[in-house]
């Protein structure tokens, strides 16, 4: 347990950060499984809608480091890919 005041204040900003980047990395792991749910459901439109409000919302959770920006264009290379299978199945 914190001791000094400002160590105290340091332990509760902490707490405070860690409540908000959590929130805010829960709701990209849900932008992502609606991606992921849509392509399960074999849905090309739903799929690729998703998919396009899923990047903007990745892209700036990495600019903001709640995710590692490495991650976040392995996600989306990967929904990608997966869309674009689907695509050529339903072609």
């Amino acid at each position: 347990m914190a001791n000094s005041p400002s160590a105290k204040k340091r332990a509760k900003q902490a707490d405070k950060r860690s409540d908000h980047n959590g929130s805010l990395r829960s709701m990209v792991r849900t932008y992502i499984k609606n991606v992921v749910k849509a392509i399960e459901a074999k849905d090309l439109e739903k799929a690729q809608a998703a998919y396009k409000l899923a990047v903007p919302v990745i892209d700036r959770m990495a600019d903001k480091g709640i995710i590692h920006k490495n991650k976040a264009a392995r996600n989306k290379s990967r929904l990608n890919q997966h869309i674009k299978t689907l695509s050529q199945a339903a072609a």
